[in-house]
């Protein structure tokens, strides 16, 4: 197994490497599944690969998952078990993707969250496919008292065809900030994305940021459930480039608790000629205005480093 990188769990294929962070048991999910017999609990059936990330110490140092898709006609189904310990600090960054262009793999991956009381995680994923891949991904993020996640989800190469299914349930003083971000060009996006409030001065913001390019289409469902007395905002935001590209978004607030507060705004259309006009002044070429907007709109930032070397999303 060549170029992993500085990676705590890769996944190439089906050949797994696992290497030890300070503070945290990393193993695959079967291993783990059967040497820990608590983690039945969260596991639904024993998995048949996947990582289980079980963090005991906060620590400086993020951890890093990479799963791969190098070969023709793969078939991966990754079952993932993340549990964050009571009052600990973590933070990871997961790579999912397709290393060329035309394998014909199909991901099918499920990932479980436990954050235990007062405990804090940093996530951000990277994903990235090719245009004839089949991607099915759900994520499950359980919240204990006073916890909080900040989570970033980035695909900015979907595949042929993708859904996302995303359920994030919180307890009382806990919080969670979900940003989701697509660009979408010649492939379909389907998303659900619920957050529940199920605790008192419970915190939740699902923010959507949705680009269709050419020969796309996303329907992208967020809802805020308030089931106790917290506060939850929606916001669904799309961006159009092509005419043949569509961006259906559906913003739902459902209200439980007399003491509860949700919002949301939503907005779906192109970029302005007023703001083309004006890059175009400035120099700029049409595509390189368009892609200084779409830029700004999914928020790009500097490519992402751990100890001075870059997490890899392309391979």
């Amino acid at each position: 197994m060549k170029n992993v990188g500085n990676a705590n769990y890769v996944q190439i294929d089906h050949e797994i490497q696992t290497h030890e962070n300070e503070g945290a048991i990393i193993l695959p999910s079967p291993e783990a599944y059967k040497r820990f017999k608590w983690t039945k609990e969260y596991f639904e059936e024993k998995p048949k690969e996947g990582y289980f990330i079980w963090v005991r110490k906060s620590s400086d140092r993020p951890l890093v998952t990479r799963i791969s898709i190098s070969s023709k006609n793969v078939s991966q189904n990754p079952i993932n078990l993340v549990v964050i310990e009571e009052n600990v600090n973590a933070e990871i960054y997961n790579v999912c993707n397709a290393l060329k262009k035309n394998l014909c793999g199909n991901h099918t991956g499920y990932s479980k969250i436990i954050l235990k009381e007062n405990s804090r995680l940093v996530m951000n994923h990277f994903h990235r496919w090719g245009k004839e891949d089949v991607v099915n991904s759900g994520l499950e993020i359980s919240l204990g008292k006073e916890s909080e996640i900040s989570e970033v989800y980035k695909c900015l190469e979907v595949p042929m065809e993708m859904k996302m299914e995303n359920n994030t349930y919180l307890k009382e003083g806990s919080s969670a900030n979900l940003v989701i971000t697509i660009l979408a060009k010649e492939g379909e996006v389907k998303m659900h994305d619920s957050t529940f409030l199920n605790g008192r001065e419970s915190r939740g913001i699902s923010r959507m940021r949705m680009i269709g390019d050419k020969k796309s289409r996303i329907v992208a469902h967020s809802r805020m459930i308030a089931n106790d007395a917290g506060t939850g905002h929606v916001d669904c935001m799309g961006l159009l480039l092509a005419k043949d590209s569509s961006i259906n978004a559906i913003p739902e607030l459902i209200n439980n608790n007399k003491d509860a507060s949700l919002t949301h705004e939503a907005s779906v259309g192109k970029i302005s000629e007023e703001v083309l006009n004006y890059l175009r002044s400035r120099g700029l070429t049409e595509d390189q205005a368009i892609d200084l907007v779409v830029a700004g709109f999914l928020g790009e930032e500097e490519p992402i480093t751990i100890e001075g070397r870059i997490v890899p999303s392309k391979s």
